[in-house]
């Protein structure tokens, strides 16, 4: 999956978040998301953040959503 700025993504939590920009780890180069929560600046490994470990059965998944972050299609994304 590509991701681009301004991308909207939700959590399984059921919070909307904006994609800011990729980057680079300083220390070992590995790449990152960078993304805005409510007011907060957040960062979070691509592997991590693209993984597709299924969270639907966790207890504090409120919205039922299979994956951790799942793209919103819509006017901001292509």
């Amino acid at each position: 999956m590509e991701i681009k700025e301004k991308d909207l993504f939700r959590h399984f939590k059921g919070n909307i978040i904006e994609i800011v920009c990729l980057a680079k780890n300083s220390e070992n180069l590995e790449d990152m998301v960078v993304y805005k929560h409510d007011r907060n600046y957040w960062v979070r490994p691509l592997s991590m953040f693209l993984d597709k470990e299924d969270v639907s059965k966790r207890p504090d998944n409120v919205i039922g959503q299979k994956y951790r972050f799942e793209k919103i299609e819509g006017e901001n994304n292509d």
